[in-house]
C-alpha cells in the first residue's frame, strides 16, 4: 500500500479544460500522480489520492477515518462509491485521445465489507473492460491492506468530445 500525503482542499484545483485538448487521458493523470497537476476538491474533501495509472487502470489510496462515519457508527457508503467511481471512470480516462472527456453515466457498487476508523489505508483499483466510442464500462474493487475485498462495483461512462 503506497502512503501518500493527503491533499489538503486549498491546495486543490481542476485541470484546465485546454490541457485537456492537448495531451491525452493518460498524460494528464501521469502528471496529476507526479504531483506536477493539483489534485481535484473531491480528493481534499473527502482525502484520497490517484496514486497509479497506466492504459485501462487507474488506482487511488486513502484511510477512511471517524470523519467518514454515517449515524450508525461505520464509514458511509459514499467513501466507498466516490473510491469506485473515480478509479473506474478515471481507467477509462486513461484510454481516451486528447480532446476527448468522460462522465459517469451510471454505476452499482457491492459493499461486502463494513469499513471503520480502524480499517487502515484502502487501495481502489479501476479497470477498463469495454472502450467504445459513445460509452465505455470499467470495474473497480476496494481492498484493505491485507488484500481483503471491502467493495467493488461497475460502471458505465459516457465519451465525448470537448
Amino acid at each position: 500500500m503506497q502512503a501518500a500525503e493527503l491533499p489538503k482542499l486549498a491546495d486543490c484545483a481542476v485541470v484546465p479544460l485546454d490541457l485537456w485538448k492537448t495531451k491525452s487521458g493518460l498524460e494528464v493523470l501521469r502528471e496529476l500522480v507526479a504531483g506536477r497537476l493539483p489534485p481535484p476538491p473531491m480528493a481534499g474533501l473527502i482525502g484520497f489520492n490517484l496514486i497509479e495509472v497506466d492504459e485501462g487502470v487507474a488506482v487511488f489510496a486513502g484511510t477512511p477515518g471517524f470523519q467518514h462515519y454515517n449515524p450508525a457508527g461505520a464509514v458511509h457508503g459514499g467513501y466507498a462509491a466516490a473510491l469506485l467511481d473515480s478509479c473506474m471512470t478515471c481507467s477509462i480516462q486513461t484510454t481516451l485521445p486528447a480532446g476527448t472527456g468522460v462522465t459517469t453515466l451510471e454505476y452499482k457498487i457491492n459493499l461486502v465489507r463494513a469499513m471503520t476508523k480502524d480499517t487502515g489505508p484502502v487501495r481502489a483499483e479501476g479497470k477498463m473492460i469495454h472502450p467504445g466510442k459513445r460509452t465505455a464500462t470499467a470495474e473497480g474493487r476496494i481492498i484493505d491492506s491485507q488484500g481483503r475485498l471491502l467493495a467493488h462495483g461497475t460502471t458505465t461512462c459516457f465519451v465525448f468530445p470537448l
